[in-house]
């Protein structure tokens, strides 16, 4: 929609009206499954065996970790990491991974590692999130490692630590939270 209200439909071919070469557009496709599936498939399942199922590829991966391109590499009980090798599609326009990328996989790894510590039956979503950038991410430190360690579980909080730490072993961001605990979900899409 512009400015002036118009909602017109512009034409996907139409849409790049900048001086850059047409060898400079990139596409990129990102498939994953439906959601709606994830109750049917994890029903019965801890946190943990849901995390070490999509860690092994038996369950899969969330619709928002297929879309960034980060998969999970650690799921043990209180601790899950994720990793993200570089993409050019995930960089603000100073060519750095954007913040928000980093955001989504603390947001991530550290929900993950808060559901590993919960019976069978019981989620959790995000209540609070807490984020210090350290130093920038591009091309030279990648890929980085998201992971998120429980602090304290109680009832109806579990408090959480998580870092991105680049492929040189230095500290990027830092972060802490507070995930809800939902009980007994159900199994259907609302």
């Amino acid at each position: 929609m512009s400015l002036a209200g118009d909602d017109r439909q512009v034409p996907a071919e139409t849409f790049v009206e900048y001086p850059i070469p047409a060898d400079a557009l990139r596409e990129r496709t990102v498939r994953w499954h439906d959601s709606a599936m994830a109750g049917t498939l994890t029903s019965g399942l801890s946190g943990l065996e849901i995390m070490r199922g999509i860690r092994d590829g038996t369950l899969p991966a969330p619709p928002m970790a297929r879309a960034i391109g980060f998969r999970c590499v650690v799921a043990e009980q209180g601790e899950i990491s994720m990793r993200l090798d570089h993409d050019a599609s995930l960089e603000n326009t100073l060519r750095m991974l954007h913040g928000g990328v980093a955001a989504t996989m603390l947001d991530t790894a550290m929900g993950a590692a808060a559901h590993t510590m919960l019976p069978v039956g019981s989620a959790v979503v995000t209540l609070d999130l807490t984020l210090t950038y350290i130093r920038p991410i591009d091309f030279r430190n990648t890929p980085v490692t998201a992971t998120g360690r429980v602090i304290n579980v109680g009832r109806r909080t579990v408090y959480v630590s998580g870092e991105v730490i680049d492929r040189n072993g230095a500290l990027t961001v830092h972060g802490v939270g507070n995930f809800s605990v939902l009980s007994t979900r159900s199994q259907t899409a609302v």
